[in-house]
């Protein structure tokens, strides 16, 4: 039910990514580069058939071996017209936990900064997805075991997909009383920036009410722009190499580090923790500026 939604959601994809580049191009924005385009549609399609694997391992292990508590809602026919809603606002409050650890641990953050690697932000942005998250799904397990059933936990993940789609784009401005209770594209915006005062801030997928209740919303500021990218940038269109940009970093890391406790922690420390030796004996090196693309932009505006 839910790649079957995601395939009907494609041609509005497509068409509202042509109806944004024709926005680009009349206002001469720039928020559009072919080659960072061509990147993002490779990833999202790379990402499709992965997707399938994990969200079938993460389906099994919670259906047959892990604890219900089969909460009546969920299981008997007159609770439906209820549960279906609440499902949908469930699978947010786990998404939100689970997104917010991807941007909090480096284990978690290898496979989701591959969502947050380009340096354009605009609806090809949203396709940008990863094909290396093996255990994303543990964080919406819970939905299961309160006795969500399969079909309703991936449609609601497929229709929470969907809806963050539109939140990328640089084309739409606040959106008054909407921006108290719902994910925007200004909130979004901020979620994708590298400025100091953004970072890990709106993790919402669909409500930005979570946000809000647990410390980590952060408004878009008209005197601080959003710097779109990673702070240790990609530097590559090469869709392959995008999957394991910050995998191979880690694993370098742990084979290279003497101490055997790093070489274990090092995957589940705060994300950009790095073992001692190897901050002193291959540092990297911090970025000062604007990201390259920005540099670009800039200079051809003189």
């Amino acid at each position: 039910m839910g790649d079957a939604i995601l395939l009907a959601a494609i041609p509005l994809f497509l068409l509202l990514i042509g109806l944004e580049y024709w926005l680009d191009c009349r206002r001469g924005t720039g928020h559009y580069r072919l080659n960072d385009v061509y990147g993002s549609l490779s990833l999202g399609i790379i990402s499709r058939s992965s997707k399938l694997v994990v969200l079938g391992l993460g389906a099994y292990v919670m259906q047959h071996l892990l604890p219900s508590l089969s909460l009546p809602i969920f299981t008997e026919a007159r609770y439906q017209w209820l549960a279906w809603p609440l499902a949908f606002v469930i699978y947010d409050f786990f998404y939100y936990w689970g997104h917010r650890m991807g941007h909090q641990i480096n284990f978690f953050w290898a496979a989701h900064s591959i969502h947050h690697q380009s340096e354009d932000y605009n609806l090809t942005t949203a396709l940008r997805q990863t094909s290396s998250s093996i255990l994303g799904w543990i964080f919406t397990a819970p939905m299961l075991m309160l006795g969500v059933s399969v079909e309703m936990y991936v449609t609601c993940a497929a229709l929470n997909l969907i809806y963050q789609y539109w939140v990328h784009t640089q084309h739409i401005d606040k959106l008054g009383w909407f921006e108290r209770f719902m994910v925007t594209p200004s909130h979004h915006r901020v979620h994708h920036a590298q400025n100091a005062c953004y970072i890990d801030k709106n993790h919402g997928g669909v409500f930005i009410l979570w946000d809000k209740w647990f410390g980590t919303f952060q408004e878009g500021l008209s005197s601080e722009p959003p710097i779109y990218g990673i702070r240790r940038a990609l530097h590559s269109f090469n869709p392959l190499w995008a999957n394991v940009h910050v995998w191979s970093s880690l694993c370098s890391d742990a084979w290279r580090t003497r101490s055997w406790w790093d070489k274990l922690r090092i995957w589940w420390m705060p994300t950009g923790w790095r073992p001692a030796d190897m901050e002193e004996h291959y540092p990297i090196k911090r970025p000062t500026s604007r990201p390259l693309r920005s540099l670009i932009r800039r200079s051809t505006e003189k």
